[in-house]
């Protein structure tokens, strides 16, 4: 069993896409550079251009679902909000950013109320928020 989350725990690592992926990349890049320089012609040129855009690539994949995963939690941490929240205060929650929207999702449901309203009147960040949090509700389908 995995030990429980908590604000220095929560970041979480994909090994194949952190460890491999992107440095088999820079390397390539980086060896791609250092051919050029010493055969300069139009192939070693072009695999440099082509090596640039797979690291470019790669890292606008990765930034997709992370962007609709956000628009998600977005989405999930309003509806809690209306949810747990008095009818008067609905209102204020389409003020929070999403970055505050996001760091919320840790919050349990009986401190989410008042860290939100405290993220609004204090503009609060993503690491002060997670940092305020009492009781860690993990967060284990982040890809």
């Amino acid at each position: 069993m995995s030990k429980p989350q908590s604000f220095k725990s929560h970041a979480r690592f994909d090994p194949p896409y952190h460890f491999f992926l992107t440095i088999v990349s820079i390397a390539t890049i980086v060896i791609a550079i250092m051919y050029a320089v010493h055969h300069p012609s139009f192939y070693p040129i072009w695999f440099v251009v082509l090596s640039l855009a797979a690291f470019v690539a790669l890292f606008r994949m990765r930034q997709y679902p992370l962007k609709v995963q956000d628009r998600v939690i977005r989405l999930e941490e309003r509806l809690r909000l209306q949810a747990l929240a008095p009818a008067e205060w609905h209102t204020q929650i389409y003020r929070l950013t999403e970055d505050q929207l996001i760091a919320l999702r840790f919050a349990a449901d009986d401190e989410v109320v008042p860290l939100a309203k405290q993220a609004l009147e204090h503009n609060l960040s993503r690491k002060q928020i997670k940092e305020r949090i009492k009781s860690w509700r993990a967060d284990t389908w982040r890809v």
